[in-house]
């Protein structure tokens, strides 16, 4: 899935929402409100939406500040721990 969303074995709804937030990340001042019309279509509640856009852009800024700040990558152990913690507790 990691390296092509379109064609990994997910489901219509997610394959929508991502394909979404790719626009939005990459061209938002291309994004209108007929871009909510397929996540709507694909059964996405407006709650839905808006709490994927905030994830977006939550991750768009930290990623632009690390950009600007230098910051340096997880190497894979880093990155294990990052997971794991993650998957334990989530993004509280």
């Amino acid at each position: 899935m990691l390296d092509d969303y379109h064609s990994a074995p997910i489901s219509g709804s997610l394959k929508a929402m991502l394909c979404f937030l790719e626009k939005l990340t990459l061209q938002p001042d291309s994004v209108t409100s007929e871009d909510i019309e397929p996540l709507q279509a694909a059964g996405l509640s407006d709650a839905a939406i808006e709490e994927a856009i905030h994830v977006c852009a939550a991750f768009n800024i930290l990623d632009r500040v690390a950009d600007s700040f230098g910051f340096q990558l997880l190497d894979d152990r880093g990155k294990a721990v990052s997971a794991n913690h993650l998957l334990k507790r989530g993004y509280l």
